[in-house]
């Protein structure tokens, strides 16, 4: 194994996550040298690698998000309406939904999504002031007292190579310099006698997180049989009843999670769904599988070109619940993996089995998996879908009566003044390895405090991804792809004002005049910091 030193830049981002590419478009934009490691071959993280349409709330369309994420999201639209045949009705909507899915009001192809991030990163990469490293992930760091100074890298070869820059943002999907570099950090549950959260339990439970999942894609052709292999496992995985949960897990059945009510989904491949209502303030989305999130229907190409539907299996029914990713050895962290995958395979064979169906019949032998959308050769995601990583010890902590709608009511989510941008989603916990069910609570539109993004003690480590400085419970509305996205703009951006102006992040902080400044430059470049007057859900 060798280890070598790669050329210096202005920023090093390890992790290319939304976080991480907006973070480096953002330090690009303002004329910094970036360097972006990334474990997989895609770009993108949740929106590509992890196959999970965006998440977003009701006003996405109007305000809410940033320029950027506005144009990435317009890009997406621009590059089906230039390269797929899609009926003149559906080419004419300023808000096409090439997949017609309920969760978002643009449900896509990850493929899609993945080669325009790549579009808007290549004039970079072109000009020499971006360098990618595709398939590297952090092994070790070095620091000095307070300061960052390197970090290692291991390649596809098992080769090491040693990054430095002035500073360092954390984009990756499970916080994975936090351990490397000694930064303070939590995970898992904190207690509500520390954050006086409603939600909190009485104890800290750092080994309880929200289940991950590992995402596959399906269409369905009528008339054939496309029945995978019996996993080995499926028998357990067939008899596998989650604690607090009404039946086993492969079914159709799985508790609301707003109100923990036993509910049964509807599944009923390329069904007709009808006007589709993508507005999750008044209606989840989630009570028809099929169309839940759908990245591809019919109905918006030429007639006869498409045989199905795409959709996407990003459902309870694959919430991995037997442990964590988090604070486990290699060996562990492999094993609950190749279970995830194993559970998301039992999955699909068990609705091409033995699903029931509406006409009293079983099993829907002609669901097939689409690897091609995902860019796999064995139908699975590229990565595991990551809902909750490690959480720097930040300057401001963001905690549940900040903006829970029954807390907080009509006076709204607190309004930090050290905002560097904006978010809403409802928290949305799933179950967790520790035996929890749904935490689902109303939340405000919401503000992103830079205090949340500064480490307590680290001086230019950032974060840029689901790690900043929320608690396991606001985690929950802070882990979607907008703020995600938010937040790592925000974190690139202060890392290059502060690099232009001799500073460091807990200067631009603590001294109004110079936090004034840096968020002027935010709205100068399309960052929201503050919200209209309207009500949560």
């Amino acid at each position: 194994m060798s280890t070598t030193t790669a050329p210096a830049a202005d920023i090093l981002i390890v992790g290319g996550g939304l976080g991480g590419v907006a973070a480096a478009l953002a330090a690009l934009r303002r004329g910094r040298t970036v360097l972006l490691t990334e474990e997989t071959d895609w770009l993108g993280g949740q929106l590509t690698t992890q196959g999970v349409p965006p998440d977003e709330h009701a006003w996405i369309e109007q305000f809410g998000a940033t320029r950027s994420y506005r144009e990435l999201r317009e890009a997406i639209r621009d590059h089906y309406r230039t390269f797929y045949p899609l009926t003149d009705e559906a080419r004419r909507r300023r808000d096409l939904n090439p997949g017609e899915g309920r969760v978002s009001r643009l449900c896509h192809e990850p493929r899609v999504a993945a080669a325009v991030v790549h579009a808007l990163v290549a004039p970079w990469i072109a000009a020499g002031r971006l360098r990618v490293l595709y398939g590297h992930r952090p092994v070790a760091a070095e620091t000095d007292g307070d300061r960052v100074r390197a970090v290692e890298v291991e390649g596809p070869g098992g080769e090491r190579t040693t990054l430095a820059a002035p500073f360092v943002l954390d984009a990756t999907e499970l916080g994975d310099l936090l351990p490397l570099t000694g930064a303070e950090h939590v995970t898992g549950f904190e207690s509500r006698h520390d954050t006086g959260e409603p939600s909190a339990p009485d104890e800290a439970q750092p080994d309880n997180m929200q289940a991950f999942s590992w995402v596959f894609a399906v269409d369905h052709t009528e008339g054939e049989d496309h029945t995978i292999d019996r996993p080995a496992g499926y028998a357990d995985w067939a008899r596998y009843q989650p604690p607090l949960w009404p039946n086993p897990l492969l079914s159709l059945s799985a508790p609301d999670p707003r109100t923990l009510q036993t509910l049964r989904r509807d599944f009923l491949p390329n069904a007709d769904s009808g006007p589709v209502v993508a507005d999750q303030s008044k209606d989840p989305g989630d009570r028809e599988l099929w169309a839940f999130r759908r990245v591809l229907s019919r109905s918006v190409l030429r007639p006869g070109f498409a045989r199905s539907d795409v959709t996407i299996v990003n459902w309870p029914m694959i919430d991995y619940l037997p442990g964590p990713l988090i604070g486990v050895d290699d060996a562990e962290r492999d094993r609950h993996l190749a279970g995830a995958r194993e559970l998301s395979l039992s999955m699909l064979y068990w609705l091409q089995t033995e699903a029931p169906r509406p006409d009293g019949g079983t099993g829907w032998p002609g669901l097939r998996l689409r690897g091609d959308v995902l860019g796999t050769a064995d139908g699975l995601a590229k990565a595991p879908y990551i809902r909750e990583s490690r959480r720097i010890v930040a300057r401001r902590r963001v905690v549940e009566q900040d903006l829970s709608l029954a807390v907080r009511g009509a006076a709204g989510a607190v309004e930090y003044p050290d905002s560097v941008g904006v978010g809403m989603y409802r928290i949305d916990l799933h179950p967790s390895t520790g035996g929890d069910t749904y935490i689902d609570v109303a939340s405000c539109p919401f503000r992103i405090p830079l205090g949340a993004l500064l480490p307590v003690r680290l001086r230019n480590l950032l974060p840029a991804g689901k790690n900043i400085g929320t608690t396991h419970i606001t985690n929950g509305c802070y882990r979607l792809h907008p703020v995600e996205w938010n937040v790592g703009e925000a974190a690139g951006a202060l890392a290059a004002h502060c690099l232009e102006h001799g500073l460091e992040p807990g200067q631009v902080h603590e001294t109004p005049a110079l936090l004034a400044d840096f968020q002027a430059e935010l709205v100068k470049e399309g960052v929201e910091l503050d919200w209209p007057r309207i009500e949560g859900y």
